[in-house]
């Protein structure tokens, strides 16, 4: 009780607390789901495909599912049932992860699926604790440093536990590495669990974030569902070129530059997030919900323009492998966290709406992953002449060209859409008086 008192009374204490409390449980997360990636399973193929790449779509396909659920079961979390809901989800993935160990290859794939089943509802419960604030970006930075960051500092930390101990299989190692990490979770989880809900000048500048009804959901998309359908298939592209980014950057790296240290998937994902945590912080101090929208999404046109504009330098011998990989990746994770964590809330406030930003997230998320399912698949078996290097130059361009189209596209529609809100609220107030 006296802990919430401190963390009501001093905004200072408030902000740190849920940074530290979103940061890490959210990075420990990703040790029940990202280390496997850095393992190669060499020589290892079912129905002539390699075996990691059965892995990663065993995952992912789980992952994906996750998020078709989290429409439902995040969009109507009840506060009460937040911390019951994370802590089953990671003990269910860590379950997973052990009776992947326990089952030999080629059976233990499927544990993977089941790895995944329950990770992808943990963003949408540890943002629920930070949603609706007039302080939100600046909470939010937890989140996204973590997602910037951890997958590199994970892999670095698996490979460097792997060297230490090179008796333990690359089977039994996720099981190891989450087991590491799961006293750290319940600390970081018992932290998000203190902190207050929001005060009534979060809700005046911010718009009250209740659970949503069938009827809720109906009524927001009925208002703003063309510019949302845009921002779904934009964010979908950005998932499907981060999550192959994310896991083949071991082969990516591999064939960009024979010479790199594992020292270096750590170095340019925390150059990106620093960057991140800078531009995304700093939206914090604009209380104008108009100007904050706008500012948003130049943030996305700017990713956009990193991405395509990073790639055909790389392409051309005008950059090398190391600033290629580093600005392809702040350009999609600027833009990946803006659009996750900054966009929808400044939304919501800006129009009023009834409605949470986890609803809108996982639309985009369960069709991004499934558009990331369907790339490893298209890859296996229709481009399996192609280096991984090039399959990510080739959605690179894809992703910046119907990037730019579709963000284009649905600020059109919210400009439109504003205007004509305050027209009517003002012919409403006149016709009052």
């Amino acid at each position: 009780m006296r802990l919430k008192e401190s963390l009501l009374r001093s905004n200072t204490f408030f902000i740190i607390w849920a940074l530290v409390a979103s940061f890490g449980a959210y990075f420990c997360m990703y040790a029940f789901r990202k280390p496997f990636n850095a393992g190669l399973y060499n020589g290892l193929e079912v129905w002539d495909i390699s075996y990691k790449a059965i892995l990663i779509i065993s995952q992912v396909a789980g992952y994906t599912l996750s998020k078709f659920a989290g429409i439902k079961i995040i969009s109507e979390l009840k506060p009460g049932s937040r911390v019951p809901l994370v802590i089953g989800l990671i003990l269910f993935a860590e379950t997973a992860l052990l009776l992947f160990g326990l089952v030999p290859y080629p059976y233990n794939f499927i544990f993977l699926f089941f790895n995944g089943l329950p990770l992808g509802m943990v963003w949408g419960v540890v943002f629920s604790f930070l949603e609706g604030r007039k302080f939100t970006e600046m909470l939010a930075m937890g989140l996204n440093i973590s997602v910037v960051v951890a997958s590199g500092i994970l892999k670095t930390t698996y490979i460097e536990i792997h060297t230490l101990l090179p008796g333990i299989s690359e089977f039994w190692m996720p099981f190891l590495m989450g087991l590491l990490f799961l006293p750290l979770f319940f600390l970081f989880v018992w932290m998000l669990s203190v902190i207050p809900e929001p005060t009534l000048e979060d809700i005046k500048l911010r718009t009250e974030r209740l659970p949503m009804t069938k009827q809720d959901k109906r009524l927001v998309m009925k208002q703003l569902g063309l510019p949302i359908i845009c921002l779904v298939i934009f964010y979908a592209t950005l998932v499907v070129v981060r999550d192959f980014r994310d896991n083949f950057t071991i082969e990516i790296w591999n064939e960009i530059d024979a010479g790199w240290g594992s020292s270096v998937l750590t170095t340019t994902e925390m150059i990106t997030g620093v960057i991140v945590l800078a531009v995304i912080g700093s939206l914090a101090f604009v209380r104008d919900n108009v100007l904050g929208f706008r500012l948003t999404n130049l943030i996305l046109f700017t990713g956009m323009c990193l991405i395509g504009l990073s790639t055909f330098l790389f392409e051309r011998n005008l950059i090398n492998g190391f600033f290629w990989m580093l600005l392809i990746g702040l350009g999609m994770f600027l833009a990946y966290t803006v659009l996750q964590t900054v966009v929808f809330d400044r939304m919501i406030a800006l129009f009023r709406v009834k409605a949470n930003a986890g609803f809108f997230v996982y639309i985009c998320e369960s069709i991004g992953y499934l558009g990331s399912v369907g790339l490893l698949l298209y890859k296996e078996f229709f481009m399996k002449d192609l280096s991984w290097s090039k399959v990510l130059m080739q959605f690179s361009y894809v992703q910046f060209g119907v990037g730019l189209l579709l963000l284009t596209l649905s600020n059109i529609y919210f400009e439109r859409y504003r205007t004509g809100k305050n027209r009517r609220e003002s012919n409403s107030t006149m016709a009052v008086t």
